[in-house]
């Protein structure tokens, strides 16, 4: 920054605090304020506002590079002088990425971004082409999931800040690895978020993490650019490949150009600039086209978005699990129209939410690869009252079905750290607020929810506890059976890279009967047996892959309970 400023709309009067001395600011326009003194790399700053005629508490600022105590102490003011390598990086498109998902804390057991440069290696190794980052925003104490953010500029400081974000960044590159982050604009966390001080930031009304984000109402151009600035800070300055906007869903956008078109357009600006390509994932759960329909076609133009229904497909069928909202699956009707057509729902009724939902994809326009499917991520496994994962319950005959499903699909495939080895560590909810209260209410709130569901109390780890964090480090000594499910997803990574993965859902068939089902593109067919007994298909080609040992001839295949075979065509 060339001087400090600070957007204080509600303040009748702001000053900067260094080192104990303060200097008043000046107003300017529309709520901001300046001050003429120039920032020096390391400078720790605060604010302090005026309002009703007393003097807050020295605040950080709400768009700190650094927040070296911690989110209640003062801002760092962070030199842009790091030494990139990574020059001859191409970039990463999302067509063709095979994304691996991890929590820095808990991927290594430093729990920092040099932990995770540590393991790149193994990643390359597996065939992983892009990592995607949970939130590295800073949160109150050491350890959080990373969604309870605040200061939406700055890196948490145990991970290695933000200078330990780049070495990380430019070390993926160097091995043509793909970084994305997983961002949250649609909340703040409720630990240190003291930009509500400063100004309407939030809106009112709840999104079942915190208050909504005020991007339409009252003030909210200054709101929105501090969103998009951010964005622009990560992609440009920071060398991120794509971003994942973490429950778009929740963020109440009424305005007649939609953020996620200007968020569009800060991407496609970095992308010109630097001859690198951005990429934009959404979450969301609205089956709703618009969110990556091109924006000639009336959409937001979003590179891609994630979808659990293929997730729940695959899930609900080889665990039995149908309560809650796996409610809507648990079929193999319902998988194959899953993977035939991308997701569950076209407009049609949902017996969990009671009513119709979703919208149908132009099936002849929409490139498949847009939508990122998995077998599990950190909400389907962290969102169990325990955090036990699929592989602490499932036969590596089971895990790797399941893989082989959504790796040989025409969608974009994303693990999530520790499955490619099917860890024995969970992943639980865990956090570390700073305050008391907080983490009571949290502890409280877990276990009415999950009992609410079925779970026993006893059985919800309590997020606070220091032990609840150490249990889901990844355990990085393998058994004899987890190495062979290890080289299972090499294998399958790699074939992925042989085969001709169709881009259009025009050359993607599905069928299905009882107990089976098929997978077809123009060059390869997945002949599945998702049944406890076993079942016999037609083959109709040579076999290029098969985890077990099914009989398989030339003619058809004998596939024992839950197996399969990869053919040519």
């Amino acid at each position: 920054m060339n001087n400090y400023e600070v957007w204080a709309p509600n303040a009748e009067a702001v000053r900067l605090c260094i080192d104990g001395a303060t200097t008043p600011l000046t107003e300017g326009e529309r709520g901001w304020w300046r001050s003429d003194r120039t920032p020096v790399a390391g400078e720790r700053y605060q604010y302090q506002l005026l309002r009703d005629g007393e003097w807050s508490i020295p605040l950080p600022d709400p768009r700190s590079r650094r927040q070296p105590a911690g989110i209640h102490g003062p801002s760092a003011v962070v030199a842009d002088d790091f030494c990139w390598t990574d020059g001859a990086y191409p970039g990463r498109e999302l067509r063709g990425a095979v994304l691996y998902e991890l929590h820095v804390g808990t991927f290594s057991p430093e729990g920092t971004f040099d932990g995770v440069i540590d393991r790149l290696d193994h990643l390359a190794d597996l065939g992983v082409n892009a990592i995607e980052l949970m939130p590295v925003q800073p949160f109150g104490g050491q350890r959080n999931w990373g969604y309870d953010g605040v200061d939406w500029f700055a890196v948490h400081e145990a991970y290695g800040g933000p200078e330990g974000l780049k070495r990380l960044v430019d070390a993926a590159h160097g091995r043509g690895i793909g970084v994305v982050l997983d961002v949250v604009y649609n909340h703040f966390g409720a630990d240190g978020n003291y930009a509500g001080f400063f100004g309407p930031y939030t809106a009112g009304g709840a999104t079942g993490w915190g208050e909504v984000v005020n991007v339409s109402g009252a003030s909210s151009d200054e709101v929105r650019a501090y969103i998009l600035d951010a964005v622009r800070q990560w992609l440009a300055e920071f060398h991120i490949d794509g971003l994942r906007l973490d429950a778009v869903h929740a963020i109440d956008d009424r305005l007649a150009v939609s953020l996620f078109e200007e968020l569009a357009d800060v991407a496609a600006e970095v992308s010109a600039a630097t001859g690198v390509p951005r990429l934009l994932i959404a979450e969301s759960d609205l089956n709703d086209p618009r969110l990556i329909a091109a924006r000639e076609d009336g959409g937001y133009g979003l590179t891609g978005q994630w979808v659990d229904d293929v997730h729940h497909g695959i899930h609900t069928l080889v665990s039995g699990e149908t309560d809650g909202y796996y409610s809507d699956y648990g079929t193999l009707d319902v998988l194959a129209y899953t993977l035939r057509h991308g997701w569950r729902f076209n407009n049609d009724y949902s017996e969990f939410r009671a009513r119709h939902h979703g919208r149908p994809l132009d099936l002849e326009r929409t490139p498949a690869w847009r939508l990122v499917t998995y077998t599990t991520t950190h909400d389907q496994t962290g969102n169990r009252a325990a955090g036990d994962r699929p592989s602490q319950h499932l036969s590596p005959t089971k895990l790797v079905l399941k893989a082989a499903l959504v790796l040989t699909s025409p969608y974009t495939p994303m693990l999530f750290m520790g499955e490619e080895f099917a860890a024995q560590t969970p992943f639980p909810f865990f956090c570390s607020h700073t305050s008391d209260e907080l983490n009571t209410a949290t502890r409280e709130g877990r276990i009415e929810e999950f009992q609410a569901m079925g779970w026993e109390p006893s059985s919800v780890p309590d997020p606070s506890d220091p032990a609840t964090f150490a249990s889901a480090k990844l355990d990085w000594e393998f058994s004899s059976e987890q190495r062979r499910v290890l080289d299972a997803y090499r294998r399958l990574i790699s074939l992925r890279g042989e085969l001709a993965i169709p881009e259009t859902f025009l050359d993607w068939e599905v069928s299905h009967g009882e107990g089976w089902l098929v997978l077809s593109a123009p060059t390869y067919r997945v002949l599945a047996n998702l049944s406890d007994s076993p079942c016999r298909l037609d083959v109709g080609g040579r076999l290029l892959y098969a985890f077990d040992a099914p009989e398989v001839t030339e003619h058809d295949a004998l596939l024992g309970p839950w197996e399969f075979a990869i053919v040519a065509r």
